[in-house]
């Protein structure tokens, strides 16, 4: 899952940053409402969730929640900021904001509400994914073969995730990228190629059905 931060402290976003990086998410952030405004319509497909603070220069998270939503953008939106007075509340819920968590808080509070809000679309978004013989547990972050667990790194687990939500669908390097790393990250990098090795030896190795398909030239898709 992908995270946008918007938030004008830049000791605090790259915490947060640093953070949700070692829960397997990958996160952008940017430090002004104009600029955060500005990423999330041109590349809300790219974002699972969004952070925001209110109190931003150029542009406030209040304003910024109201225009992405009358732009029919539906990403979450998880509030966090200093005001907590009831009427701030009130105010962001009502521009279409998803959730609100006062500074300071709780790491492990954070995290709680992004799972809650990510688990929102299940119609969408099902916990439990099954190809064939392969079960992945996105809630337990459990993956099975013929109910033999397969222990996975973090990128590992992400990567095959987002493999098997498209069944059949080839991704192409640029989309895996996109997905699961953070914008800075080298385009021209074979990490992908790296992880998918890796996922293959795990997930295929000893099967003789082998599930993860390399298209030539263009990326991978997994077999539904």
């Amino acid at each position: 899952m992908r995270i946008l931060i918007v938030e004008d402290e830049e000791k605090l976003a790259e915490t947060l940053k640093r953070g949700l990086e070692k829960e397997g998410y990958a996160v952008d952030y940017l430090m002004d409402g104009e600029a955060g405004q500005r990423r999330i319509e041109t590349n809300y497909k790219d974002y699972d969730l969004i952070i925001l603070d209110l109190m931003l220069p150029k542009r406030n998270g209040f304003e910024v929640c109201k225009n992405v939503r009358q732009a029919d953008i539906v990403t979450p939106i998880l509030i966090l900021t200093a005001r907590d007075a009831v009427e701030d509340k009130v105010y962001a819920l009502d521009e279409g904001a998803d959730d609100y968590l006062v500074k300071p808080f709780s790491f492990q509070e954070l995290l709680a509400r992004i799972r809650a809000l990510l688990r929102r679309p299940e119609q969408v978004l099902p916990v439990e994914l099954n190809i064939k013989d392969l079960n992945l547990n996105s809630s337990t972050r459990r993956v099975t073969r013929l109910n033999r667990e397969i222990p996975l790194t973090l990128k590992e687990f992400g990567l095959l995730e987002y493999l098997m939500r498209h069944p059949n669908q080839v991704l192409t390097r640029e989309q895996i990228l996109d997905h699961l790393w953070d914008f800075a990250f080298d385009s021209f990098s074979n990490v992908v190629d790296v992880h998918i090795k890796n996922l293959r030896k795990k997930v295929d190795g000893e099967y003789n059905e082998k599930l993860l398909e390399t298209i030539r030239g263009v990326g991978y898709r997994i077999k539904g």
